[in-house]
């Protein structure tokens, strides 16, 4: 007969009335032991839970849940069942842990059976949000249930610890790049458009850098993969086509770009160097490409033909993108630096918007008399 599974397992140490069981590994850190095991997500819910969010930060070991991130990452999972990935949870045990290894030596010893009393409290020190998802989830698509998540159990060794252990937790987290976060998803659609837009426009091909959402001073790339994208999605914003028409649209919008912009071939006729253009122009700039993508995106909504918004684009031929033109300075440029806040994007969008002789909308008109009057 071969092993129960951790759904079983768990069945059993519901029956039992006094324990859980769970199939573990044990491990140690810093001295301290520390186990391993797969959890069926039903039980999730009924057995982990959160720190008091009514109790001061002082004394709680968690962050306050973030109700507003659950939404996404319940669809995360409701809407791929067969294709999502979740990490272990981490959580400390206030209450005896007893392990029973298979063996007495070797490998034996560190595999085996964890029983934890059912009064034991359990307390999440990584993965709530992961935790409430879940539940959510489960509400929808009660199959789920029998799946199972890793987790991995410490002791409860009081406040001051669980609290260090959320800290040591976070320190090192590094939220990836957007660009390579974009370059890695197959799941959006846009993510997929600007990919392909990156790989093969004439425009942007071989000038995107793929991974970093920043350019150092001598990148040879003008643009950013999470630049592209985000001003494609600007672009495309609202439009009611299907991902063929929106990928062909998004083309030939950057390739009529491409046409008013000069500095961008000279890029790759190698008659001028990507670092000098983003030197001494803010066009190859996030902030800009937004720009142009919002400017595209009304275009695209007002114009009936493509001859008719390609006529209205050409009108950017005369804008001067140079850092030197003072213009720019409190709309894309602070002290002279790029600014990427959502008020210097509307004010850069105005600035174009007005020399294409584009009305304004209530909020950009907003943020243009507060400018003018000079608030901060």
């Amino acid at each position: 007969m071969g092993s129960p599974s951790p759904s079983q397992l768990a069945d059993t140490a519901t029956s039992s009335g006094f324990d859980y069981i769970f199939p573990a590994i044990r491990g140690v850190q810093a001295g301290r032991e520390f186990y391993v095991s797969m959890c069926p997500l039903r039980l999730i819910p009924k057995i982990f839970l959160f720190d008091e969010d009514e109790l001061a930060p002082e004394v709680r070991a968690q962050r306050v849940l973030n109700k507003g991130r659950l939404p996404a990452l319940t669809r995360y999972i409701v809407d791929n069942p067969d294709d999502y990935v979740f990490s272990a949870l981490t959580a400390s045990v206030d209450g005896e842990m007893h392990f029973q290894s298979i063996g007495d030596s070797g490998v034996g010893m560190r595999a085996g059976q964890l029983r934890i009393p059912m009064a034991a409290r359990f307390l999440i020190n990584d993965g709530q949000h992961r935790r409430a998802a879940i539940e959510q989830a489960l509400k929808e698509n009660p199959d789920l249930g029998e799946e199972t998540i890793a987790v991995v159990f410490f002791y409860d060794a009081g406040l001051a610890r669980c609290q260090q252990m959320f800290a040591d937790l976070n320190r090192h987290a590094v939220r990836p790049a957007r660009s390579i976060g974009v370059l890695y998803d197959h799941r959006d659609d846009l993510a997929i458009i600007a990919r392909l837009l990156a790989m093969k426009s004439p425009v942007f091909k071989g000038h995107v850098e793929m991974e970093n959402s920043t350019l150092s001073q001598r990148s040879r790339k003008l643009f950013t993969l999470s630049a592209v994208y985000y001003a494609t999605q600007s672009l495309l914003q609202g439009l009611k086509v299907d991902k063929e028409r929106a990928e062909a649209l998004a083309g030939l919008y950057w390739e009529a770009v491409d046409t008013v912009v000069p500095e961008w071939a000279l890029v790759r006729g190698r008659e001028m160097t990507a670092p000098e253009v983003r030197r001494d122009f803010i066009h190859s700039h996030g902030i800009a490409l937004h720009a142009l993508g919002r400017i595209g995106n009304t275009l695209l909504r007002e114009s009936q033909t493509q001859k008719s918004w390609k006529s209205k684009l050409n009108r950017l031929k005369t804008v001067d993108w140079s850092r030197s033109n003072t213009d720019w300075e409190g709309r894309a440029l602070v002290g002279g630096r790029v600014s990427k806040s959502h008020q210097n994007l509307a004010l850069t969008v105005n600035y174009l918007r007005r020399h294409m002789v584009l009305q304004l909308s209530p909020e950009e008109q907003r943020v243009e008399e507060a400018y003018v009057r000079g608030d901060s």
